[in-house]
């Protein structure tokens, strides 16, 4: 088992994604990249604290890969918007990968670097914390609510309705190997 951390917008539509791809075990939506210890859903959402909505992915190494769920994350979100993911404005809405050591911040270049040569675009996705010296972000994870929250609340929400079906369509179309049964 690995884990991985990805921030594409709001956590409730890559949690949802991540939730259908083979191998994943486990995804937790949190927050990462900021300032502020322990920070809750209220404060990260004014954009004060420098947290991302990310999601903590777990998952086997045997069945899929890390350089597939990067490619999976940028595959289903718009990582050519500076932090922005539609409707959603703000640096916690940003595309970025934390990786947990130096073999993540490598797979985490060659990804973006695929990614840029296969669309002909350049993606503003971030690289974030570990470096070589420096550790990786702190992590936080969401109050309990956030947590599969497509599975539940998110199903009534006139928001979650409108993004989150066209991404697993996305996820369907691109990934069909990668998509849960």
């Amino acid at each position: 088992m690995e884990q991985a951390i990805i921030a594409g917008g709001c956590f409730w539509c890559t949690e949802a994604v991540f939730r259908d791809v083979v191998g994943v075990t486990e995804v937790e939506s949190g927050y990462i990249g900021g300032t502020k210890a322990n920070p809750t859903y209220k404060e990260v959402c004014t954009g004060n604290t420098g947290h991302a909505e990310g999601i903590r992915v777990t998952f086997d190494t045997d069945t899929i890969s890390l350089p597939e769920i990067y490619d999976v994350f940028l595959g289903t979100h718009d990582p050519t918007q500076m932090n922005r993911q539609g409707n959603d404005v703000g640096t916690q809405y940003r595309s970025a990968i934390f990786p947990l050591n130096a073999d993540q911040r490598e797979a985490a270049q060659a990804a973006i670097g695929r990614w840029n040569a296969e669309n002909g675009a350049r993606a503003v996705t971030t690289i974030e914390g570990f470096d070589g010296e420096e550790q990786a972000a702190d992590w936080y994870a969401a109050e309990g609510y956030h947590q599969e929250y497509w599975e539940g609340e998110g199903q009534r929400n006139p928001y979650c309705q409108a993004t989150i079906p066209p991404k697993l369509m996305k996820l369907r179309k691109s990934f069909q190997s990668k998509v849960k049964a």
